[in-house]
């Protein structure tokens, strides 16, 4: 049942998507003017109706609801990098992550998904205008308390240890290896991001000083299918490179 103040998504006929709070108020769209307290007390799948007719499905927002309603200011990491790191690294449920940069908080919230109830993510930040924003993004997407975004360099150390996983989104992920080294755990992993092969490099270059193995680097590009009775095919647009994702593990 949908309480009072709830965020929820609205679903027009045209599939769009509105992410609001159920409370007493209007939203104006165009196809109508929909009563955004109809939906109190309601379950997910009633169908609301605009004052012109229009039909909207209420649903409840999943993660994935949130990270596409970002209010951005840099380029966020993409779902399909993020689904990446999970999957390479085996973060989980009550897992420790050390997150940075955190930019608009789209990784350090898709974690934060990941490794509720009892995990925590640690986001290191420079910018106070990007700590700002992040946290506002935290905050709506309900993960306050597992998300943290602390104003930090963490080229200058980490103050967490025993940590399950350390992502970085930096122009010199290579100088926080020493301080990876010394806060993850026997077995925990390094995911590093990044959008230019020189960074990669780099990193390759240091490795040989610290206890990190099974190091390789991927790159992941989606291509949706266009499906239509007389014709399926590939579409003629993707979402091909956004960055190399590098994966290391401390032994």
């Amino acid at each position: 049942m949908i309480e009072e103040g709830e965020r929820i998504v609205l679903i027009d006929e045209r599939g769009r998507k509105y992410l609001v709070k159920a409370e007493r108020r209007q939203l104006h769209t165009d196809l109508g003017v929909v009563e955004l307290g109809e939906a109190i007390g309601q379950e997910p799948g009633k169908r609301l109706k605009s004052h012109v007719g229009g039909e909207f499905v209420l649903l409840k927002p999943r993660i994935i609801d949130y990270l596409r309603k970002l209010r951005r200011v840099p380029q966020i990491i993409l779902p399909k990098d993020a689904a990446q790191i999970v999957a390479y690294t085996g973060v989980g449920p009550d897992d420790l992550v050390v997150d940075a940069g955190v930019g608009s908080g789209s990784l350090a919230i898709f974690l934060g998904n990941i490794v509720r109830p009892n995990g925590r993510v640690v986001s290191y930040e420079v910018r106070e205008d990007f700590k700002r924003v992040a946290e506002e993004n935290i905050s709506m997407a309900g993960l306050g308390g597992i998300v943290m975004v602390k104003l930090k360099d963490i080229y200058e150390g980490i103050d967490e240890s025993d940590v399950d996983l350390v992502t970085l989104d930096l122009p010199q992920p290579e100088r926080v290896l020493p301080h990876a080294e010394r806060a993850l755990k026997p077995g925990g992993h390094l995911t590093t991001f990044a959008p230019c092969i020189e960074h990669v490099q780099r990193l390759y270059r240091e490795f040989p000083k610290f206890s990190f193995t099974n190091i390789k680097t991927i790159e992941c590009l989606v291509r949706e299918l266009t499906v239509k009775p007389t014709c399926t095919r590939p579409s003629t647009r993707m979402i091909a490179h956004t960055g190399y994702l590098t994966f290391a593990r401390h032994v």
